[in-house]
């Protein structure tokens, strides 16, 4: 009887951390992250920038977490190499560029062999004379297209935006015009709409005019053409405009006025172009 009752009882022992290693195999392959995502940022100097990346290191990882993808950050541009780049599938530039030779070819080789990247505001700057000059041809003029920084607006101004094309991934689930986060709204030297390589996916809606509120008359704009979101069609790639929280420097109390990730809808392009970069590249473990 007692032979009888431990095989019994062995047997459901057995079923049961049977069940169980199945189900932890199930789960953790479920788990297992899609893709990984880099984000690079220097964090300092313009109080703005430094608020957008601090607010954008506490909402990627969120979004790693609800859409299963690993998301890490560093402020040291030596990682831009291509051992280090070869573990993840999305780079993230967050405020600034790399400034090295070696770091900027291996961010271009990145890019030449399929790697997604994503740029926002000021990693898109460039003007010489200033700190960071316009010493970059590729990645300027070819990658991103822009040329030179010309102007921008000021104060931080919400704007109306309005989708350019429907069709890329990353705009899909947008309405057609939206209201943005309060931004600095670059304008630059060269005309986008004239490089046949750029997608202009977003642009300031002319209902958005008069944008900006000054003081000095040439930081509001009243009519004109302004993309604020585009790709080029050779690379895995978006530049993104916003990336200026507003601060109360008028007060002098640096009190951070406005978040870029507060905006359901701003926050959805951003989402997708992230899923649709990091999909369908095996992680390099």
């Amino acid at each position: 009887m007692n032979t009888l009752f431990n095989r019994l009882f062995q047997q459901k022992n057995f079923a049961l951390v049977f069940f169980v290693c199945l189900f932890n195999s199930g789960y953790a392959q479920k788990s297992k992250p899609q893709f990984k995502v880099i984000a690079f940022y220097t964090g300092r100097a313009d109080t703005a920038h430094i608020s957008f990346v601090h607010e954008a290191n506490r909402w990627f990882p969120k979004i790693a977490k609800q859409y299963n993808f690993v998301y890490d950050s560093t402020n040291n541009w030596n990682n831009l190499n291509e051992k280090f780049l070869s573990h993840y599938q999305v780079v993230l530039f967050l405020d600034t560029r790399p400034e090295l030779p070696a770091q900027r070819e291996a961010f271009k080789e990145y890019m030449e062999h399929g790697g997604g990247w994503i740029g926002f505001h000021f990693a898109g700057f460039a003007l010489t004379p200033s700190e960071f000059p316009q010493n970059w041809d590729w990645y300027h003029n070819e990658f991103i297209g822009a040329g030179q920084y010309k102007g921008n607006t000021w104060h931080p101004t919400s704007a109306f935006l309005r989708v350019e094309d429907s069709t890329h991934p990353a705009m899909k689930r947008l309405p057609h015009i939206f209201k943005s986060s309060p931004n600095e709204w670059y304008s630059w030297e060269k005309d986008l709409t004239k490089n046949p390589d750029i997608d202009i996916l977003l642009a300031i809606d002319s209902s958005s005019f008069p944008l900006g509120t000054g003081p000095k008359l040439y930081e509001i704009w009243h009519s004109g053409y302004y993309p604020v979101v585009w790709a080029n069609k050779k690379y895995k790639m978006l530049y993104v405009n916003m990336g200026h929280n507003d601060i109360d420097y008028d007060h002098h109390t640096n009190k951070e006025l406005s978040f870029q990730f507060d905006n359901e809808i701003q926050n959805r392009f951003i989402i997708d172009a992230l899923l649709w970069m990091g999909n369908g590249k095996k992680i390099n473990n």
